[in-house]
């Protein structure tokens, strides 16, 4: 597996959006920073990530916290949360939990082996089926 030369970090991707402020970003950046290792497994220039609240501090507002990885289909989270922190927690959850769901969906399920050495090619299938046709004319 070759690693990420410039992995994504909520710093580098976070944009801010509608109801909040610029000031307000390292205080969410601190909010987001368990997200830094899921969002290392992706390249930083083709990942996006923009948090934005609807009616702050009232009662009923909504936190939305959007991702785009390029190649995936964007994830949308949302709290309604009456806490800024504790919804600010909930969509960071509900982002790694989808992005691991995620993950888990593209790798070979119930195979260690496959997992870590891949799965063969056709060279390698073609030299098992001959392997095999060869026993059996010896048993034959």
């Amino acid at each position: 597996m070759s690693a990420v030369t410039n992995p994504a970090t909520v710093v580098e991707c976070l944009r801010v959006g509608a109801g909040f402020f610029q000031g307000d970003r390292n205080w969410i950046v601190e909010q987001f920073a368990t997200l830094n290792a899921r969002l290392a497994a992706f390249h930083a220039d083709a990942t996006e990530l923009e948090v934005s609240v609807k009616d702050r501090e009232a009662r009923g507002q909504k936190v939305t916290l959007e991702c785009w990885i390029a190649g995936r289909q964007k994830i949308v989270t949302t709290s309604s949360e009456e806490d800024l922190r504790a919804a600010l927690h909930d969509v960071r959850d509900d982002l790694r939990r989808r992005l691991n769901d995620a993950k888990t969906r593209q790798e070979p399920r119930h195979n260690k082996h496959v997992r870590e050495i891949g799965q063969p090619g056709p060279d390698q299938v073609a030299d098992a089926d001959a392997d095999l046709e060869r026993v059996d004319a010896e048993t034959a």
